[in-house]
């Protein structure tokens, strides 16, 4: 485990010199590493204001570099999220049109329009290892390297679910390897992913030709699993229950979020105060040992000599509630569900810089074709991120939309945000200045029935623009 002398070392070697503001030249084609953990919500850093977590690699990259503050994700097409997340990450299309060509991708494919064959296209040498979950086409087709793909998520038993109950023995221990799930094959999959990492980073290579590196780690999905010394560091009763709790959701089952959705039956309904402190504290442990292994990685691209090179990417594919609203799962439009965390660093970043400009995760794919210098095709929506990164102000989108299923839209205009329920037809309106929790509803109030309607107008240019196939709210 990472103690306070490793952590000081290692803070020292990767991106010396993280206090100064001004960033390096950045050179003409840099490697690209893109750590990409999975179902992580944007509060789960310390650095960027969780006082109860310790993720001190990740701040260490805080510091290193530029975090964007208010990163999205559009949200997705069914229960697996994920799914979603990440073929319009490797298609850079948005979310309606991603699901257009999710089962085109071979189709795709063959004509080389994939984020990695665009960097490979691009002199690149590429490696993709761990989580895939792309429909239709394999990463061995798509990247030089490809090693120990996984699935959606781990396996895990009943154990897992409907837990814990006060009262009755909790038959779940997240260190138990004979579980199976992250602990399946006898290395937890964080480590295996960070251990390839590695290994390409300490291959010989020609000194020409820059790599990108596609690490997607299966952590913090569930099942929680990591060792017991880090589940031992968040005891859940010294965690805080979150500001938004509920026991229950009201409008969960006309949203597709019932209790029998898979995410949401990990604890038990309806929620209680001692079930999501220790889902959060498993949560919570989960992450930092994934930040160990994160710091793994980091002190092996120092140690290759290429630091200075690599423009570093981390970010997740979706939030995720863990008791907040009554939810357990990211089938849901609150931040903490669509928000990840976004962190850039390396030659040409400034350094201990904040961007609070709302953007998605997805602007990743154009900024890593041009830092590479790459042609971005003509149907990439998503827009680079680097004029943000080089002190551009204004408006990145004119609004951050979200949508799940049939059954969920979102809008944000500036701090301003609607969420629409069409089934019921019920609006939520909130302040996300004034109320970053979203506890309070505004929508009833006749003092925002401005903001309201026009809200409901940008969510209906929204959607028409996306090529939404749901007929827009009544204005």
């Amino acid at each position: 485990m990472t103690n306070r002398r490793t952590f000081l070392r290692t803070a020292s070697l990767a991106f010396a010199g993280v206090t100064a503001r001004a960033a390096a030249p950045a050179p003409a084609r840099p490697n690209i590493l893109l750590l990409y953990t999975d179902d992580q919500t944007f509060d789960s850093i310390r650095a960027l204001g969780n006082r109860e977590i310790r993720t001190p690699n990740l701040d260490r990259l805080v510091a290193a570099g530029t975090a964007f503050t208010a990163c999205y994700n559009m949200g997705g097409w069914h229960g697996a999220v994920c799914v979603a997340s990440r073929t319009m990450l490797q298609t850079g299309r948005f979310l309606w049109e991603a699901n257009a060509v999710e089962k085109s991708l071979k189709a795709e494919a063959q004509r080389r329009l994939l984020w990695p064959q665009l960097m490979h296209d691009a002199g690149y040498r590429t490696l993709m290892t761990g989580k895939w979950h792309v429909s239709g086409v394999r990463p061995e087709a798509l990247f030089d390297e490809a090693r120990n793909v996984r699935g959606g998520m781990p396996s895990s038993g009943d154990a897992a679910y409907e837990r814990p109950k006060e009262g009755a023995p909790d038959l779940w221990q997240p260190w138990d390897e004979s579980r199976g799930g992250h602990w399946t094959g006898g290395r937890h999959w964080s480590a295996v992913t960070a251990d390839d990492a590695i290994a390409f980073l300490q291959q010989p290579r020609a000194a020409a030709q820059p790599f990108f590196i596609y690490a997607a780690f299966n952590a913090p999905h569930d099942p929680r699993q990591s060792p017991r010394a880090f589940v031992e560091q968040y005891p859940p009763d010294t965690l805080a229950l979150p500001p938004n709790f509920l026991p229950a959701n009201p409008h969960k089952d006309a949203i597709g979020c019932p209790h029998s959705l898979r995410d949401e039956r990990l604890a038990p309904d309806p929620r209680t105060p001692h079930a999501v402190r220790v889902h959060r504290s498993e949560y919570y442990a989960l992450i930092t040992y994934l930040d160990e292994q994160l710091g793994r990685v980091l002190d092996a691209l120092e140690a290759s000599g290429q630091a200075a090179n690599t423009v570093v990417f981390l970010t997740s594919d979706n939030g995720l509630s863990v008791g907040q609203h009554g939810f357990m799962g990211k089938q849901n439009m609150f931040e903490h569900s669509l928000r990840v965390p976004l962190l850039a660093a390396g030659p040409g970043i400034p350094k201990g810089q904040r961007v609070n400009e709302p953007v998605y995760l997805q602007d990743i794919m154009p900024t890593a074709l041009e830092l590479a210098g790459a042609p971005v095709p003509g149907h990439v929506r998503f827009k680079s991120l680097l004029p943000l990164l080089r002190g551009g102000k204004g408006p990145h989108y004119a609004a951050i939309y979200g949508a799940y299923m049939q059954l969920q839209r979102m809008v944000r205009v500036g701090d301003r945000k609607l969420i629409w329920y069409p089934q019921p037809n019920a609006f939520l309106l909130f302040d996300l200045a004034a109320d970053p929790h979203e506890c309070r509803d505004l929508a009833a109030d006749p003092a925002h029935a401005p903001a309201l309607a026009e809200l409901k107008a940008r969510l209906a240019e929204q959607m028409r623009d996306l090529n939404d196939p749901l007929t827009p709210p009544a204005l």
